[in-house]
């Protein structure tokens, strides 16, 4: 019995050093396979690394396909931009001189009037009525006027003779001159009276297109009425077109108008196929110190109608032409942390990173002031995979995107 219990205690023994040498085993399995792992994670980034080293050759020969553009030389305006306000030439609010009721309006709000057609007509009886009285009054006195001057020569030929006295003679002279004058303010009180008349029945003054009319039929119009004008007429034929321009470009302004009439044109947005011609017609005399610009205005015959008063308008302004400008279209030049670039293809095909320094842009094309040469050949599209020394393929318009997409 007890040699039994002996044998079975060794045998708890030996299973107990067994479990703790496979523990030991197990860990210094994973620690072994954990250092493996490590060493082949390595071994494989490093693999990449020099196999990127090595195949940076090879990036380099992928043939990216691109459109292109050859530098040309170009005679170009140079032009002033500028965002504009269409004015009326000429604006009159039409306003009563007198006062009284309306009793006719002779036109359509909206519509055009020439110089002279009859707008709106006030009550004329009671200007009517003044005419008359002061018409009776001038006669009246006229009459007076000539029995007076009668009296004088009769009491002049018996004065002379002695039959009346001196003093009689010069009352009756008095008497004409006093009536002289009676007459010449009667006639100027008739003058006045149909003068009030005639503003009753109010004329265009000009040729223009009329607004919203602001009083209707049977109203009580009052006499210049400041606040309230019956209705606004603006010429819109010839027309304005008011813009500014930073006042650093005042001085090439003054120089070229008066060398000659500079040329503007006007575009309104969403319909810039329809192009207006004008002219520079006025620089203010005074640059506005808020914003540092001046104002110009642009003169248009508009016989068409096709500006309106209100409008905002696209300006183009042209100061002059320069022969000689090396233009590339403006998509072909890129920005980057380092300014503008384009690429060039050499005639191995392979593109060059080349900085520029470009001028103004006209109608899609920039000038290039340094950095490319005449005749040389700059990437229109496929930039976004091109580096120094990239290989190219030119292809029509449109095929590289339609590459870039594909891959």
């Amino acid at each position: 019995m007890v040699d039994f219990v002996r044998r079975g205690i060794e045998v708890l023994e030996r299973m107990r050093s067994l479990k703790s040498t496979m523990a030991m085993w197990s860990k210094r399995f994973l620690w072994t396979m954990g250092i493996l792992w490590v060493f082949l994670s390595v071994s494989a980034c490093s693999e990449n690394v020099s196999g990127q080293g090595r195949g940076g050759g090879g990036k380099r020969a992928v043939v990216v396909p691109v459109t292109v553009s050859a530098a040309v030389e170009k005679t170009i305006p140079v032009q002033l931009k500028a965002i504009g306000k269409v004015q009326p030439y000429n604006t009159v609010a039409i306003r009563a001189q007198v006062t009284g009721e309306l009793v006719g309006v002779h036109f359509t709000e909206g519509r055009e009037v020439k110089k002279g057609d009859r707008l709106f007509t006030i009550d004329p009886r009671p200007f009517e009525a003044e005419v008359k009285k002061a018409e009776a009054n001038l006669a009246k006195n006229r009459a007076q006027l000539e029995n007076a001057r009668r009296q004088t020569r009769r009491y002049g030929e018996v004065a002379h003779k002695g039959y009346v006295s001196q003093e009689l003679h010069d009352q009756v002279l008095t008497n004409a001159t006093a009536l002289e004058a009676a007459v010449r303010a009667d006639e100027a009180v008739l003058e006045s009276a149909r003068l009030m008349l005639r503003y009753c029945h109010i004329s265009s003054p000009i040729d223009g297109v009329t607004g919203e009319t602001k009083v209707d039929l049977g109203n009580l119009v009052k006499d210049n009425d400041d606040a309230n004008p019956m209705v606004v007429i603006n010429q819109i034929s010839p027309i304005y077109a008011s813009f500014s321009v930073p006042e650093q470009n005042l001085p090439e302004v003054k120089k070229h108008m008066a060398a000659g009439k500079l040329e503007v044109l006007a575009t309104v947005s969403g319909n810039e196929r329809d192009v207006v011609k004008g002219e520079l017609s006025f620089i203010d005399n005074t640059v506005d110190p808020a914003t540092g610009t001046i104002q110009l205005k642009a003169t248009f015959a508009n016989k068409d109608k096709f500006l309106w008063p209100g409008q905002y308008v696209n300006v183009v302004l042209t100061l002059t032409t320069r022969s000689g400008a090396i233009v590339v279209p403006s998509h072909a030049v890129q920005t980057g942390q380092e300014g503008q670039y384009t690429f060039v293809v050499k005639p191995d095909s392979t593109v060059e990173y080349r900085r520029v320094t470009v001028g103004r842009d006209v109608d899609g094309e920039l000038v290039i002031e340094k950095g490319i040469a005449v005749g040389e050949k700059v990437v229109t599209d496929g930039q976004l995979r091109l580096a120094q020394g990239s290989q190219v393929r030119v292809v029509e318009e449109g095929d590289a995107a339609t590459g870039e997409k594909a891959r």
